[in-house]
């Protein structure tokens, strides 16, 4: 199965793509968001410029992927 990257519909709390990162490589999202912050701290804004052009560039998930990963949908 080919894995793709998107943002997050369900696990969003800015823009959905440490939500979508975490999915991807099956870490939490919260140990994501973190290194992130650390991140964005230790590079002198270069990680924040960089996760806001990746949240213009990766598209959010599809509607169809979003009732399959979210467990509070009603069918």
């Amino acid at each position: 199965m080919n894995k793709k990257l998107y943002r997050s519909r369900s696990n969003s709390r800015l823009t959905g793509l440490c939500g979508g990162l975490a999915q991807y490589f099956g870490l939490d999202a919260t140990l994501v968001r973190l290194l992130v912050v650390i991140a964005a701290f230790c590079s002198f804004g270069t990680v924040t410029l960089i996760y806001f052009v990746l949240s213009l560039l990766v598209p959010k998930a599809p509607y169809d992927d979003y009732a399959v990963m979210n467990p509070y949908h009603n069918y």
